[in-house]
């Protein structure tokens, strides 16, 4: 964890932000996989590790602003406990590493609260996404578990995002130590892709290194020939020659940071002419992203523009063709590049999310659009200084797509739709890099993983 300053000065300025009241995070508990006893690998809520930093199931921290005090609420570890997990520290040692001087027994947050509310002070929270804390929620508030949503804290919302978007330098070298396994990560799964190999032995390989050298994945790892499909979850193809494999992929660092990186290669190790020509429309609309990158620049605008550009190398290859502003500014790229450029990422692969994508993403100078494609854009906001994002254009030829397109003849003005054909089993294309937003422009963050043809080939052939 980092120091117990950092915490302290994190619930600091959080009690300034919010200005009154309590405010309540619970942390995540075990979750049972296929029996009690059988849980899935734990991970705690990010919004407590950033305030509270404690690592492991059964707490919940208070912070009192009224009364500026920080408490956290869990039990010592019993003797049955020890036998089993073997001994551990005191939670009142374990809360001093995070500055936090009060602590009780969990059993003890109900009555504490009680006293909150019956005085008739405000209890913020944030929204929750665990089942077993929604009922918790019941128990403690007498909200029923379906109505928790309608009773968070805006302001508490707010003001997380406000402060966890962002990044300090200790959060940045978290981001780079989760970086330095998705190098690896990908080069092992460059090396080992190969004719005859099955996508599931090069996923299980990968998903090995992120937890050999880190707390595992920052998601499930996305590993197919098919990259069309944006968020494939099959790893059964055999992979062939000819095909692309597209790998999307990330680890978490020892403080849980997340890493999110997507490359796509050639199964044989050699991309032909045609797969060589889309991808580096999707490269170049990648760097033509990134170099706009800079405070005060709206990411939406940055999304506009890497979408121009897909949409011109897509007309010199004779795909799309007309006005290419027009083009973008009516949607009919979409057919090809259907979602956002990018998100913001930190403690969460796509940070904050479940806070609210509108309010992390979106302010009242600029609201979502509804069109398709851009609707998709999960950030559109101006950018500041310590923003970090991943910047994340692709080009996908999705059959059932071009097939509803072609037949209701949408945006056929843009279209070269008699060129589709050869394309229904091209799969895929995303490139994607996590970049800081510094005080004048940009850094890509980690160190550089193979991007160009030339670099993918050679580390494929390596």
């Amino acid at each position: 964890m980092f120091t117990p300053a950092t915490y302290i000065q994190r619930r600091d300025h959080l009690k300034k932000l919010v200005g009154s009241g309590i405010i309540f995070f619970p942390g995540n508990n075990e979750s049972p996989r296929n029996y009690p006893a059988e849980v899935y690998k734990f991970r705690q809520d990010s919004s407590f590790l950033y305030y509270f930093g404690l690592d492991f199931p059964g707490i919940a921290g208070l912070i009192d602003i009224d009364n500026n005090e920080d408490i956290l609420f869990g039990n010592d570890r019993d003797l049955d406990d020890v036998v089993w997990m073997g001994p551990d520290d005191s939670m009142k040692d374990k809360a001093k590493a995070v500055g936090v001087e009060k602590t009780y027994e969990f059993g003890q947050l109900k009555n504490h609260l009680n006293k909150a509310k019956s005085s008739g002070r405000v209890i913020h929270f944030l929204p929750q996404y665990k089942h077993d804390l929604l009922f918790l929620f019941e128990d403690l508030f007498g909200i029923h578990h379906s109505k928790v949503k309608e009773n968070v804290s805006e302001l508490l919302i707010k003001s997380v995002i406000k402060q966890r978007s962002i990044k300090s330098d200790d959060e940045i070298a978290q981001m780079e130590q989760a970086l330095d396994i998705s190098l690896k990560m990908n080069l092992l799964a460059m090396r080992f892709t190969n004719p005859g190999v099955k996508e599931k032995e090069v996923y299980g390989a990968v998903e090995g290194m992120a937890l050999a050298m880190g707390n595992g994945t920052s998601f499930p790892i996305i590993f197919s020939v098919h990259g069309e499909t944006l968020h494939n979850p099959f790893h059964e193809n055999l992979m062939q020659d000819g095909q692309i494999a597209l790998l999307d992929s990330g680890a978490e660092s020892e403080l849980h940071y997340a890493s999110d990186i997507t490359r796509v290669f050639p199964v044989n190790g050699k991309f032909s002419e045609i797969q060589r020509d889309i991808y580096n429309v999707v490269l170049n609309s990648q760097l033509g992203a990134i170099n706009m990158i800079r405070p005060g620049v709206s990411f939406r605008d940055v999304h506009l523009t890497s979408a121009k550009i897909i949409a011109d190398g897509l007309k010199t290859v004779g795909i799309m063709k007309g006005n290419v502003d027009d083009a973008v500014a009516n949607g009919a790229h979409a057919l090809f590049f259907p979602h956002g450029l990018g998100h913001m990422i930190g403690l969460d692969v796509h940070d904050m999310e479940g806070l609210g994508e509108n309010f992390v993403g979106y302010d009242d100078d600029i609201k979502r659009s509804d069109q398709f494609g851009l609707a998709y854009l999960r950030f559109g906001k101006k950018m500041m200084p310590g923003y970090t994002l991943t910047i994340e254009p692709g080009i996908y030829f999705i059959p059932q797509l071009i097939k509803n397109w072609r037949e209701k003849n949408k945006h056929s003005d843009y279209i070269n739709y008699d060129k589709l054909d050869g394309f229904l089993s091209f799969g895929g294309i995303r490139i994607e890099d996590d970049i800081l937003v510094t005080e004048d422009s940009f850094k890509i963050l980690g160190q550089p993983i193979p991007k160009t043809v030339e670099e993918v080939e050679e580390t494929c052939n390596s």
